[in-house]
């Protein structure tokens, strides 16, 4: 896959996805949601592929915020179209692909950035990294899911500080109030994001899949996400890697999911 804004590579059933302008600090503009969008896509469809890894390029930036420059003479209409386009092509495929993405955070990320690295299934930042929601400094509010994501994994309290004062919070109180799971150095970042990888690559992929999926639905209106558990639970026994795995235990060895 080639692409202006991005690059993909794929090594041992992991994709890497690099978010490369590093010359705007990796900020998302038109160009890069579609790009990212077709990746994901692209990647979700891959048999070969069973984690992905999300960062940007160089040591500054995740995604330091979205492009300004493109909506500053938005219309009202031309505003909500532009969040709701966002939230439909990626910010919503990424948090329900049924593949992991972790989000590997090697400096700024902010605003459409942290929003990003939110709809992954969960994040990584390395310790000079720096996240926050700044939106209401220029006179908006988050657009790509940030008001509803944020709340959820640090609570409302904490979330309702981080969007009213705009502030960006270093990586080590990101880690103290769940916004990532892990902190390390810039060198680590992507040898840890590697082993996480790793270690959800010997698991059942098609178990994988189901418990996002019963994860997600918690956080879905007018969804009973105890119902979707019961279900996605009960169709993991007809599966083949099921079989496989109860069996391999029975066996005492180690299990070679199919994936089906």
């Amino acid at each position: 896959m080639k692409f202006d804004t991005i690059l993909v590579a794929i090594n041992n059933q992991l994709a890497q996805i690099t978010i490369n302008r590093p010359h705007k600090l990796n900020a998302l503009n038109k160009v890069t949601i579609e790009e990212l969008s077709e990746a994901f896509e692209a990647l979700e469809d891959n048999e070969d592929v069973k984690v992905i890894v999300l960062t940007g390029s160089g040591d500054k930036a995740f995604v330091a915020g979205a492009d300004i420059s493109e909506f500053a003479h938005f219309s009202v209409d031309e505003g909500g179209t532009l969040a709701r386009n966002g939230q439909e092509i990626l910010f919503n495929i990424v948090e329900n692909l049924s593949k992991p993405v972790i989000a590997a955070i090697n400096g700024f990320a902010l605003g459409g950035g942290l929003e990003l690295a939110m709809a992954c299934h969960f994040r990584i930042a390395s310790d000079n990294a720096k996240m926050g929601l700044p939106e209401v400094s220029l006179g908006v509010i988050p657009g790509y899911g940030g008001t509803q994501r944020l709340p959820q994994l640090v609570g409302k309290g904490k979330a309702m500080e981080m969007i009213m004062t705009a502030t960006m919070i270093p990586a080590d109180e990101a880690l103290k109030c769940g916004l990532v799971n892990y902190v390390t150095t810039q060198e680590e970042l992507l040898p840890l994001a590697e082993k996480i990888a790793g270690k959800i690559m010997r698991n059942s992929s098609v178990a994988i899949s189901a418990a996002i999926r019963a994860v997600n639905a918690n956080f879905e209106d007018g969804v009973n996400g105890y119902d979707v558990e019961i279900e996605e639970f009960g169709d993991c026994f007809g599966t083949e890697d099921f079989m496989e795995g109860t069996t391999a235990f029975l066996e005492k060895r180690k299990p070679n999911f199919p994936g089906a």
